[in-house]
């Protein structure tokens, strides 16, 4: 619960005006906060805004350029993570990185297990010792297990276990949820609301105001590697917060442009795969955009992906402007004019090692290439002129584009299929990950190409997003569409409704 006045507990943390520049790029200037004991606090900003570089001073990775980090009333120097470790911080990161092939129970204690007289470990007592710490975290948990298999909710708990076994008393959660289902999200907020119980405090990190309100009682705001405000969070709105972070109104984050729907572009009849999706058929016309929304599991992705070709289907038809596509072949499917941007951008849409001008024009490698060999000049032409359009961030155009913040990550993805000049755009979780100023700008690409006659296709589960783009709804429940909604009866009630199988939904359904 928070609290103010006199009151007021000691931080169990304070960040005191602390700087950290690399080279001429100042990451962070001036930023101070409070961590106090029994809060979950949450530290919100745009991609770029500084939040990753207070986590690393807070882990040990970085230390800052002035400043200073007080723990406990006490003035701290934090050189490594294992130094951050025994101050009592542990960081709990998007994607966990256990060791595989160790047991749960092993994970935890890697390098601290319980000994037997005779120096050997003692597997009875490490386990027994993991089991007291899932027993206090009210999440039951087989020690003995292998880490391989286990989602990546179930890793994240893990790594909070392991920060327990260490008596950590201030946990950073950095983008904990981003790939977790919504009741995975429940019970991690479970965990964490039993953590502050105990007296410890969470320093929170998310893009998702929903998650903030329902977790934090504090917020820190970045912008542009400053410190803008800390308060807390009772009486303010999220449009309170996105005029912090980003200086204007939410109202901005939606840019649809109304475009009246020219023919029928894309047309898939009949989808199905076994244990997937079911007689799946829609249309979507140019100009026109269409979400498809639903839960988690709904079999959203794995259609799209089946109609681009990469996956599989045992049934069914795909036709872009009459023609049909064969099954299977994505090459097809792209001469045909359908641009996928996958999901997993790091994963499926990017390859992060490779240069942000190869990785821009990868769809165009055939075209930008002379007998054969890939020329510079054209390719980095190419480049430059799609990676400009979507107004693009980076230092070279030859760095890395794994070094490139989410949101400027996704932009090149757009980039590399906007370069094909698509007649059809998936766009699946277009803005998952990103700042809520980023998401603003890749709404408005979106629409922009909606203008222009592009008919697309956006698979979201942010229901604002759905709300806020759409022309219709394809609501999908259990691998069938379920329902459709035009964008003048779609409220978020009506959708989950819809995806949730409820009785009030009938009236909105429609057969598949």
């Amino acid at each position: 619960m928070s609290v103010s006045g006199a009151s007021t507990p000691t931080p169990l943390l304070e960040v005191r005006n602390v700087t950290k520049s690399f080279g001429v790029v100042a990451a962070v200037a001036g930023v101070s906060f409070p961590l106090y004991p029994g809060e979950a606090h949450a530290l919100v900003g745009e991609n770029g805004a500084g939040k990753s570089t207070i986590v690393k001073m807070l882990a040990g990775v970085h230390k800052p350029d002035t400043g200073s980090l007080v723990v406990r009333g006490a003035e701290v120097s934090l050189g490594s993570p294992a130094e951050a470790k025994a101050q009592g911080i542990a960081v709990i990161y998007q994607e966990p990185t256990l060791f595989s092939d160790l047991s749960i129970a092993e994970n935890i204690y890697i390098g601290a297990q319980p000994r037997k007289r005779c120096g050997m470990i003692d597997r009875g007592a490490m386990n027994a010792a993991a089991e007291t710490l899932f027993a206090r975290l009210g999440v039951p948990m087989d020690p003995d297990r292998l880490a391989s298999g286990l989602s990546i909710a179930d890793q994240q708990l893990v790594e909070i276990a392991k920060a327990l076994s260490t008596e950590a008393s201030v946990i950073v959660m950095d983008e904990p949820t981003a790939a977790l289902s919504g009741n995975e999200v429940e019970r991690l907020f479970k965990v964490a609301r039993s953590l502050c119980a105990d007296g410890a405090a969470v320093l929170f990190i998310s893009h998702r105001f929903e998650e903030i309100f329902a977790l934090c009682q504090r917020v820190t705001v970045m912008r542009d590697g400053r410190h803008i405000s800390t308060s807390e969070l009772a009486g303010l709105t999220v449009d309170d917060l996105v005029k912090s972070m980003v200086g204007r109104e939410l109202g901005a984050l939606f840019p649809k442009i109304d475009v009246e729907p020219g023919a029928v572009v894309l047309e898939v009849d009949g989808l199905s795969r076994a244990g997937v999706f079911t007689d799946v058929s829609f249309q979507v016309r140019a100009g026109e955009i269409v979400a498809l929304a639903g839960l988690v599991g709904a079999g959203r992705s794995e259609v799209m992906q089946a109609v681009f070709g990469v996956d599989p289907r045992d049934a069914g038809e795909v036709r872009v402007r009459g023609t049909v596509l064969k099954p299977g072949n994505p090459k097809a499917a792209m001469r045909a004019g359908i641009a996928l941007v996958p999901e997993d951008r790091r994963q499926q849409g990017l390859i992060p090692e490779m240069s942000i001008e190869r990785n821009a024009t990868l769809t165009r490698s055939a075209a930008l290439a002379r007998f054969g060999f890939l020329v510079g000049g054209s390719e980095r032409r190419s480049a430059y002129e799609w990676t400009a359009r979507l107004q693009t961030k980076f230092s070279r155009i030859t760095d890395p584009v794994g070094t490139l913040s989410g949101g400027n990550q996704q932009k090149v993805v757009l980039a590399k299929w906007l370069a094909t000049d698509p007649t059809v755009l998936v766009v699946d979780e277009p803005t998952r990950g990103i700042d809520v100023g980023t998401k603003s700008e890749v709404h408005k690409i979106i629409s922009r190409l909606a203008s222009e006659g592009v008919a697309i296709v956006m698979v979201s589960s942010e229901l604002p997003e759905v709300l806020g783009m759409a022309d219709r709804v394809l609501v999908m429940r259990e691998g069938r569409i379920v329902a459709e909604i035009d964008r003048a009866d779609a409220t978020e009630e009506t959708v989950m409704y819809a995806a949730m199988g409820s009785e009030a939904a009938a009236g909105s359904e429609t057969a598949a």
